[in-house]
C-alpha cells in the first residue's frame, strides 16, 4: 500500500487505523487545512471506523516532524495542519476561524532586515489576519 512507506518513513507502525488516517489526509486531488478536531470529524464521517484522538494527534505530529504536514499556528491554542506544504502564504478569517491559502504571487517582495549570525532565511510564510 502506498502508505506504507511514509508511516514507516515517521517512524510509525502502519496499522489499520493509522492507514485510515493516511487515506483521508492524501487521497484528496485537493489540499486542505485542518485542526486535529476537525480532522477527527473528518475521519468519522469518511470512515465508518473510531479512531482515538491520541492516536490522530500522534500520527499528524509524526507526518509534521517529517515534512509530510505543515503547521501553521494561529495563536497560542490554535494550530492548524496542511496538507499542501510547499511555501505559500495564508489568509485567516477570525470570524469563520478559517484558513484560505494565499500564493506567493499574490504577496508582494518581503525584505527581512535584521540577520541572526550563523543562520539564515529558510522560507517567509505571511499570515494575514481578517475580520469583518
Amino acid at each position: 500500500m502506498k502508505y506504507i512507506e511514509k508511516l514507516r518513513n515517521s517512524g510509525l507502525r502502519p496499522t489499520k487505523q493509522r492507514l485510515q488516517i493516511c487515506e483521508v489526509l492524501f487521497n484528496s486531488e485537493k489540499t486542505f487545512h485542518f485542526t486535529i478536531n476537525e480532522l477527527d470529524q473528518k475521519i468519522k464521517k469518511q470512515i465508518n471506523d473510531k479512531i482515538s484522538l491520541a492516536t490522530i494527534y500522534n500520527t499528524v505530529h509524526a507526518f509534521e516532524k517529517k515534512g509530510y504536514l505543515k503547521q501553521i499556528p494561529i495563536n497560542s491554542n490554535q494550530t492548524y495542519f496542511d496538507t499542501n506544504i510547499s511555501d505559500h502564504h495564508h489568509f485567516y478569517d477570525l470570524k469563520e476561524e478559517k484558513l484560505i491559502d494565499l500564493e506567493n504571487a499574490d504577496v508582494g517582495p518581503i525584505n527581512i532586515l535584521k540577520k541572526i549570525n550563523g543562520k539564515r532565511i529558510k522560507s517567509v510564510e505571511v499570515l494575514v489576519k481578517l475580520e469583518d
